[in-house]
Parts: structure tokens; sequence; C-alpha cells
């Protein structure tokens, strides 16, 4: 049998007992109000950051814009500048005029006179000087004949090379033999090849243009390559060699002016003269 003034003791002595989860629910109520609040300030400052990375995109966007639209302006000036340098020079440098093509020299000689000429088995013969005629400027020489040199060789002074249709011309002077205020003639002729000269006392080589030159010796008429060179300091200005005696003439060292040229073409030069 239980007493009953134990179990009222025992009732109020759990009722006088503190009880420990007053204070742990007491600030679980307070962290739960705190927690609405934080959530609110990070959302409000989310909102913020994103708007001003929106900010900052849009002033970008617009600063590229513009960059391009400058860059495109600056090409479009650049480009109107070159046109305009482009469009001056053109109308301030006018291109090379090329001089036109001389004719082809024709010698006319009469049928019934045609100069004399000796002749062994078809070669001409020729002394160690003779008549020759340059077809041309119509021009008398005393040329020499010399089968040592290889080439035949004109007096030219003042050779200026020049290009024309793509290829190399030179213009040149040829003193008039005999003339007594040094006439000299200009003719254009179309370079044939270069030839190298090296002089004995100099250790640099000279670059000489050969030139095609129609002439006539007695009644030996054709045409030849001749080296262009100042031969101012020699006897002769024309130089007859081997490229036009090979297989058309033949030297008798013991004479001179053995040929003779056609009257119509003597008279013609003696009169320009």
């Amino acid at each position: 049998m239980y007493n009953l003034r134990d179990l009222d003791r025992q009732r109020e002595a759990m009722l006088s007992t503190p009880k420990p989860l007053v204070p742990v629910f007491a600030a679980a109520l307070l962290l739960t109000g705190c927690a609405p609040d934080m959530v609110a300030v990070n959302r409000y400052k989310l909102q913020g950051l994103n708007e001003a990375l929106a900010s900052q995109q849009a002033d970008l966007t617009h600063l590229k814009a513009i960059n391009t639209s400058h860059h495109d302006e600056l090409k479009d000036l650049n480009q109107h500048s070159t046109d305009r340098i482009l469009e001056a020079i053109t109308l301030q440098v006018k291109p090379p005029e090329c001089p036109p093509i001389p004719e082809t020299p024709v010698c006319k000689v009469s049928e019934t006179d045609t100069g004399t000429s000796d002749r062994v088995k078809g070669k001409l013969v020729v002394g160690e000087v003779e008549k020759a005629f340059l077809i041309g400027p119509n021009i008398v020489y005393d040329a020499r004949i010399d089968s040592g040199a290889e080439t035949s060789s004109m007096d030219a002074r003042d050779v200026r090379r020049f290009e024309r249709d793509g290829k190399e011309w030179v213009r040149f002077e040829i003193p008039v033999p005999g003339s007594e205020t040094e006439q000299t003639v200009t003719l254009e002729r179309q370079v044939v090849r270069n030839v190298r000269i090296i002089q004995a006392n100099q250790e640099d080589y000279e670059r000489r243009a050969v030139v095609e030159l129609q002439f006539r010796i007695g009644d030996h008429q054709q045409k030849a390559e001749f080296t262009l060179s100042d031969r101012d300091h020699l006897t002769y200005s024309l130089l007859i060699g081997r490229n036009i005696l090979r297989d058309v003439m033949l030297i008798d060292v013991g004479k001179e002016f053995s040929t003779e040229l056609p009257r119509s073409i003597t008279s013609a030069a003696n009169g320009k003269n």
C-alpha cells in the first residue's frame, strides 16, 4: 500500500525541479526570428550586384559600338587620302613615251649604176681601206678592213640606253666625216647583244652595245653587226671585221679603194656634206 503523504511529496519535488528545455526553446525561437532578416539582406545585396553588372555590360557594349564606328571612319578616311594621293601622282607623273620606231632605211641605186667591184669565185675583193656607205644617215666612210678584228666597229658618241616595247635600244651620235663643224647624226637601234671589252691597262671591263647597221661597199650591200665605241682617237671611224669578211670578201693587202660606190650615192653624200 502506498502512503498518500509520500506520493504528495514526490509530486511537489517534481514540480519544483527546473526544466532545461525552456532556454533551448527560447533560443530556437530567437534564431528562427533572425533568419528571415538575414536572407532578406543577402537577396538585396545580390540584386544590387546584378544591376551593377548589367549596367557595366551595357556600358561596354556602348563603348564597343563607338570604337567600331571610329575604326570604320578612320578606315574610310585613310582610303580616301590614299585615293587622292594616287590620283595626284597619276596627274603629275606622266608615263614615259617611247620615241617612234624609225623606218627601215632603203638604199636607192640606179640599176645601170651599181658600182664597180672585182670578185674571185663570187667573193668581193677589197683592199686595206675601202669606201663604205652607211645606209640610213647616208654617210660615206673610209673604212678600215681588218681581218684581226672579230666584230666590226662603228664610231659612236653619247650612247644612251633605253627600253622600247620591252626590248633594249640605244640612241647614239655618229660624227659626219669631213664636216668642218663636227656635225653629228642621231641614230636609234635595237641592241642585238652586248660585249665586254677589257683594256690592257685597266682591270675593269667596258660593256658595249652591238647593233645591226646596213652598209654598202662597191656593189655589195648587206646588214651586219657593229659594236658601238668611241673611235675618236683612231684613224678610221668605221672598221670592217671578220663577221663581215667571212665567206663574203677577200683582202688584197697591197691595195686600197679597189671598189667604187655608185655615182648616185657618192654625189648625194658629197652634196649632203
